[in-house]
């Protein structure tokens, strides 16, 4: 790692980081100098992220907390905080999806997924942003999904809630603008990991986990803000599919009448 693109010292959180995007950012932000503050569910998971983190040279401490567990989710940061210091970077990743069924309606998952998927960002902003804005620097990402463009059929609760986190990110950003405080919104398509193989014939553009942290560490070694997606070919063709009527989409997305719950991960 060239020393112009280390941050020793600096304190990244990561939420969502025992597997997928999260931990694959996790390790490449610790082998850039970051003090790498982990948070998920799965504890030994997270632990061997930690562990891989230290036996590397870097600095990273773990807690256990589900995201949109509000009261859990402040004291892990809080935690994580007394141990590492006060947190310069925050990547808001963890993330929910499940199939949006129609009879009967899984209210419950849907329930899940918003408060996972957008509260879940909410309330990890809410932990650390009183102390950006003191200091007056600071870089809040929330990962989001080229999801977010459409409303899919057999995945409306997922999208939708990816939506709200980009409009809720942006008005944010905006706010911030003067404040010192960059605010990214990350879009990224289909992204491959060994826990959650993909069948490339329906998830066109997949991307694997390193590559798709590979982009987000740029982002935030640059400190830029605003709505980054990719891949681009991914990005153009949801731009696309966004503008179809509704009944070439039909055609175009097959949906299962009692769909499983996929394990791989969806376009975030």
């Amino acid at each position: 790692m060239e020393a112009s693109t280390r941050r020793e010292g600096q304190v990244a959180i990561v939420t969502g980081a025992s597997s997928g995007i999260g931990r694959a950012l996790a390790l490449r932000l610790g082998d850039e100098g970051y003090r790498v503050g982990l948070i998920a569910r799965r504890r030994d998971l997270l632990e061997a992220v930690a562990g891989a983190i230290i036996s590397g040279g870097g600095t990273a401490a773990a807690a256990v907390s589900d995201v949109g567990d509000r009261a859990a989710l402040h004291a892990a940061i809080a935690e994580l905080e007394a141990w590492l210091g006060p947190v310069e970077v925050l990547v808001a990743n963890a993330g929910y999806g499940a199939p949006t069924r129609l009879n009967p309606l899984n209210t419950a998952e849907v329930e899940e997924t918003f408060r996972v998927n957008l509260l879940g960002v909410i309330y990890s902003i809410e932990a650390v942003l009183p102390g950006m804005l003191k200091r007056r620097r600071g870089h809040v990402l929330g990962v989001s999904s080229l999801a977010a463009d459409k409303g899919l059929p057999g995945e409306s609760a997922y999208c939708a809630s990816k939506a709200a986190v980009n409009v809720y990110l942006e008005g944010l950003r905006i706010a911030l603008r003067s404040r010192g405080v960059v605010v990214t919104t990350v879009c990224p398509g289909f992204v491959q990991t060994p826990m959650a193989p993909m069948d490339a014939a329906a998830t066109p553009f997949v991307m694997s986990a390193d590559a798709a942290a590979r982009r987000i560490a740029r982002l935030i070694a640059r400190r830029r803000g605003g709505v980054v997606r990719f891949p681009w070919r991914m990005a153009l063709l949801m731009s696309l599919i966004a503008r179809l009527p509704d009944a070439i989409v039909a055609r175009l997305v097959r949906v299962e009448s009692d769909p499983h719950p996929a394990e791989a991960e969806r376009p975030r």
